[in-house]
């Protein structure tokens, strides 16, 4: 017996509501995540990889990429490499013409810039926050009503 519609809707909120707790609230597992149908839990991993995907078919998955290295960086302490890891993320997403050039203002940039030669935890925060609200805003409510983010709760509904 197929799941209602309303059943479905619910499903869905509740799918919406995970992701969103748990990579835009930037909260650590474990959450009380229950079981979904047949047991399948629904893993901020899933939600994040089919995120990804959506993001790389905008050509914009460098803004997770980006987010993901900055809450990696954050996780490093100042003897344990920092300035390595703040001079890849520059040269990755941060100067102009990188190879994964992010969409940050050029105040921002330049702050990064003036930074970079002595980083510390908060170097890339403001960067960090501009496209944090940039996928909040713009990105994720695209995800949600995309085919990827359908195939991924049909999945999930699957017996």
């Amino acid at each position: 017996m197929a799941p209602s519609h309303q059943t479905r809707q619910k499903r869905q909120v509740y799918i919406h509501n995970i992701w969103w707790t748990c990579f835009y609230k930037r909260r650590e597992i474990p959450l009380p995540i229950p079981h979904l149908l047949c047991g399948e839990l629904l893993s901020p991993t899933v939600g994040q990889m089919a995120f990804q995907d959506f993001l790389r078919t905008e050509y914009s998955e460098e803004n997770l990429m980006f987010w993901l290295a900055c809450q990696e960086y954050k996780k490093n302490s100042p003897s344990s490499g920092m300035e390595d890891a703040a001079q890849r993320i520059y040269s990755e997403f941060v100067q102009v013409d990188a190879p994964r050039q992010i969409n940050i203002d050029c105040a921002t940039r330049e702050e990064i810039s003036r930074n970079i030669c002595r980083p510390g935890p908060h170097c890339f925060d403001r960067a960090e926050k501009v496209i944090h609200r940039l996928m909040e805003n713009d990105c994720y409510p695209r995800f949600v009503k995309s085919e990827i983010y359908r195939v991924l709760q049909e999945q999930l509904e699957q017996p």
